[in-house]
């Protein structure tokens, strides 16, 4: 990804895509995203930047505790 940072919250994302000496990055091993943290992103960051974990857990708890 070109930018390292999350752009929902701003913080570094922790992306390790295409960093072969750091192995595969967290996303990886997450499964899905859920589909509605995509409309939080920006339509210029769009495919351009990846969501950090804290985020994906965030939404994830938020959506739960609607429910």
């Amino acid at each position: 990804m070109a930018n390292k940072y999350c752009p929902i919250c701003g913080e570094e994302n922790e992306c390790m895509t295409g960093r072969v000496e750091h192995g595969n990055c967290w996303c990886d091993t997450e499964g899905v995203f859920p589909i509605g943290i995509f409309e939080l992103v920006p339509t210029e960051s769009i495919r351009k930047n990846c969501i950090c974990k804290k985020c994906v857990n965030k939404y994830r708890d938020e959506a739960v505790a609607l429910k």
